[in-house]
């Protein structure tokens, strides 16, 4: 029995801390004695409006009732797309796998919400829902964070490291038989919003960056912030970027263009720091920071990897994809989140499972 294969067709849900949008993806994964395999049978960008870009952002700040009539909604928005995307590719998936968006993530506190209401959201799609990923592992001392690792390990282990670039640049990689990862520093989250300030949603291949010029003494308080020192495990949340990395940043005076420049390049140096203690490797990267051609060159010049740009769908939808395995890790009762990588008292099987109910009824 062992050396038959499993198969299972789950779809991963992902909103990141950039608020660009919902990326959707829809995967046919395969163990055959302990390899996993996945083929990717569709998969969407989904651009967020201006109310759930609002909504979205405003999340931090509502009180408890807003909060929670929030997360239902929003859940139940998840569940519809997802049945529209269902829809559109004629899918028949087993289950669905949703990270939701993260609001809070204070783990030293035990706390980290993420929303999107698993139950509003398996109704409105009709199918076994999972979610709700981190909060097991905070409860057990953890980050909950980074949880793409133990897909990093089962689907992406012909690379040496695994670099996503989104609203927060995080790694993951084995040592001594250990999967290790944790937040490098803040990215798209800091850089969309200096390009929004020039009218921009983002900053198209680092274009702006580019034009402006890197502010040496900046980058040097910047790198001086004590989460930089700190060893891991450690994660990042909206509250550190808010109330620690920006006010440095708005405080200067510098012009726009030279504060992206500034802190692309920062970026790319705290990157190729994380990554500088390994024997010279492949490097995966994904993310929406793929895109940006300042901040690849730049880690490029200064790193001693070999930096690999994959193809349109694992750029994208590299985190959806691992969410989705998460659930099936999850439905099968198997370890999806490494205590090696969170720092938890021990690894879990973690995800709240919910079953759709039937609105008639």
């Amino acid at each position: 029995m062992t050396n038959k294969p499993s198969t299972f067709v789950a779809i991963g849900l992902m909103s990141g801390t950039s608020l660009d949008g919902l990326d959707l993806v829809c995967c046919r994964f395969t163990k055959h004695q302990k390899a996993w395999k996945y083929e990717v049978l569709a998969w969407k960008e989904l651009s967020y409006n201006a109310h759930w870009q609002q909504s979205l952002s405003d999340a931090f700040s509502m009180n408890q009732t807003a909060l929670q009539e929030l997360d239902v909604a929003f859940g139940t928005f998840l569940g519809q797309q997802t049945r529209l995307f269902i829809n559109e590719f004629k899918l028949q998936p087993d289950l669905v796998c949703s990270h939701g968006h993260t609001v809070f993530h204070r783990p030293a506190e035990k706390v980290s919400l993420q929303i999107g209401e698993g139950q509003s959201l398996a109704n409105a799609c009709g199918l076994l829902t999972i979610n709700n990923f981190r909060q097991a592992d905070v409860l057990k001392g953890g980050h909950g964070a980074p949880l793409v690792p133990i897909g990093d390990r089962l689907l992406f282990g012909d690379f040496d490291v695994c670099l996503n670039i989104g609203g927060i640049a995080n790694l993951s990689f084995e040592q001594n038989g250990q999967r290790i990862a944790w937040d490098i520093a803040p990215a798209n989250m800091v850089l969309n919003h200096l390009a929004n300030k020039l009218g921009l949603p983002y900053d198209k291949d680092g274009n702006q960056a580019a034009s402006g010029r890197v502010n040496q003494k900046l980058v040097e308080q910047l790198d001086d912030l004590q989460y930089f020192k700190d060893m891991h495990p450690k994660s990042l949340g909206r509250e550190w970027v808010e109330q620690i990395y920006f006010p440095l940043v708005l405080a200067s005076d510098l012009e726009v263009v030279d504060l992206l420049a500034t802190c692309t390049h920062q970026i790319a140096g705290q990157i190729a720091a994380a990554t500088s203690g390994f024997a010279t490797g492949k490097i995966l990267v994904t993310g929406g920071g793929a895109y940006n051609k300042t901040l690849i060159n730049r880690l490029r010049a200064i790193s001693a990897h070999e930096i690999i740009i994959p193809d349109e769908v694992t750029i994208k939808m590299k985190e959806a994809i691992v969410f989705a395995l998460l659930g099936v890790l999850r439905f099968r009762g198997e370890i999806n989140c490494l205590s090696s990588v969170t720092g938890a008292e021990s690894d879990s099987s973690t995800g709240d499972i919910y079953h759709a109910l039937d609105q008639n009824s």
